[in-house]
């Protein structure tokens, strides 16, 4: 069983940065693609980033320029950079790993950004 732990959540004002990191038990090179989404309170979960095993990476048009997404595979690990934090980006943010029709969740990581 695939296992993600996310961390690096937590409260920042407006225009500060922030670092999520997503660590699997597994080699990520073996994923289709890993990602980053998130959920707000009454809002439905949206992608924020994704990043193929290739290293091609899309974003919501919603952090282009503010967000990026990496990833080690050394160290099985990847990575959210997030800057110029608005208030809308308070969320939930998971991480996610593709295997063909299998998906698996991280437990989330609450990130808070004050106005």
């Amino acid at each position: 069983q695939v296992q993600l732990v996310e961390s690096g959540g937590g409260l920042v004002q407006a225009g500060g940065s922030l670092r999520l990191s997503c660590a699997a038990s597994q080699s990520i090179f073996r994923f289709n693609a890993m990602g980053w989404y998130r959920q707000a309170p009454g809002k439905q979960r949206e992608l924020v980033a994704r990043i193929t095993r290739g290293g091609s990476t899309n974003y919501a048009d919603s952090v282009k320029g503010r967000f990026t997404i990496t990833k080690d595979n050394a160290k099985n690990t990847v990575y959210l950079q997030m800057n110029s934090l608005k208030p809308e980006d308070t969320a939930v943010y998971y991480c996610n790993a593709e295997w063909y029709s299998d998906d698996y969740w991280g437990q989330g990581t609450q990130v808070t950004v004050s106005s």
